[in-house]
């Protein structure tokens, strides 16, 4: 076998690890702990400790009143939760919907430095041993509270991440539902995930923290809540996912802004993998490394290369065997399912089989943007959300 076939299965594999192979893999490595009878964690229910719910928001006043009444619904007692609402160079009638809720604690200033300067200033208000951020455009259910603050009891945990759901309808776009199936899957991985060691990160949309394990984090970090959850479980702390938590939060309301939330993420775990090459180690956590390495250093870095390469290695080999000829059918196929998927969004006119070609090839071209929006700094902490449905 030559080189270039070499390099050819080798970046196969590697693309291919990334996106399904650590999957498989880490469910068959649960399924031997599980075999050793490894203990399932129990919960008090007379653990209720005083817990701070944090809402960073920037001109949401048109959602504020569902998001306060939604706060305030949470199954866990009244008098042990503090809520903020941060509203730090919002200009929109934010005071107007907060003055009838004096329950709710008000942080604001006319600066807009961004979320994480927000948050930063935010925590030197938080008194309580728990600190849960929540995006002010999801919804919680309503043991939220309860079922993610119940992990803590554990004092090896430090972080509890609850779980993503993107509401899906029928007629919704091939971004927004190529988002929904995309956090299904990785709502499986970080299940798996966590009951292997630990969770890889966290979502913003629902996230908890110990207060006194909290970081100030410089005001340009672009991934926040991955950040301060990564930094925690490089300390030898535990990421607990916690799916019985979770928000609801609307798909991208077109791919323009889906791709914009992308690139940021992109641009995101570019920042993040760099200022984290010192803080994750083989040699202090093991597992964590390699959990981390596969389920986020690959995707956020070579995979978009290797497929490239792939298909440029696939052009030179088709005609040497029949295998290679049947993977350059498939990926010409693949790549056409993609770009049709495109053409016909712009239609209005959506096939459900097209949606996870154009889903992932949109995610790695969202990789090479990021790259080089990190490259150049054109990524700052100061960011608009992209617009939801």
């Amino acid at each position: 076998m030559h080189l270039i076939e070499v390099l050819f299965w080798l970046s196969l594999s590697l693309v291919f690890y990334a996106f399904l192979g650590y999957g498989i893999l880490l469910y068959g490595l649960v399924v031997l702990n599980r075999s050793k009878g490894s203990k399932k964690s129990s919960y008090s229910q007379l653990y209720t400790p005083a817990v701070s719910l944090v809402i960073p928001c920037y001109n949401e006043a048109h959602i504020l009143l569902e998001k306060i009444q939604n706060c305030l619904s949470q199954d866990y007692p009244r008098a042990l939760i503090k809520i903020y609402f941060i509203t730090d160079g919002s200009t929109d009638g934010f005071k107007e919907v907060l003055r009838h809720y004096p329950e709710i604690i008000l942080l604001h200033e006319e600066r807009r430095a961004g979320k994480t300067a927000a948050e930063n200033r935010a925590m030197q208000f938080i008194d309580t041993p728990i600190v849960i951020f929540s995006d002010a455009n999801t919804m919680l259910n309503s043991s939220a509270v309860r079922n993610i603050v119940r992990h803590f009891e554990n004092p090896n945990v430090g972080c509890v991440s609850g779980e993503k759901r993107v509401m899906v309808e029928e007629k919704d776009s091939a971004s927004s539902a190529g988002e929904g199936i995309y956090w299904k899957y990785e709502s499986f991985l970080k299940k798996l995930d966590s009951e292997f060691h630990t969770a890889v990160g966290a979502a913003g949309e629902l996230v908890a923290f110990r207060t006194d394990l909290y970081e100030a984090l410089p005001e340009d970090t672009i991934l926040d809540d991955f950040m301060q959850s990564m930094l925690i479980a490089s300390k030898g702390y535990k990421i607990v996912y916690e799916p019985e938590a979770y928000a609801l939060e609307k798909g991208s309301a077109s791919i323009k802004e889906e791709m914009k939330r992308k690139i940021r993420i992109s641009a995101g775990g570019w920042q993040s993998i760099q200022r984290l090459w010192n803080k994750i180690r083989p040699s202090t956590d093991f597992k964590l490394y390699f959990q981390y390495i596969s389920h986020r250093v690959l995707r956020w870095t070579i995979t978009p290369f290797l497929l490239l390469l792939i298909f440029v290695l696939n052009l030179v080999l088709w005609r040497e065997h029949l295998i290679y000829s049947i993977f350059m059918v498939g990926q010409i196929l693949f790549y056409l399912g993609a770009a049709l998927g495109y053409i016909l969004e712009n239609k209005k006119i959506r096939l459900k089989l097209l949606f996870i070609p154009f889903y992932f090839c949109m995610m790695n071209y969202a990789v090479l943007l990021g790259l080089i929006r990190f490259l150049t700094k054109r990524q700052q902490g100061v960011w608009e959300k992209a617009v939801r449905k």
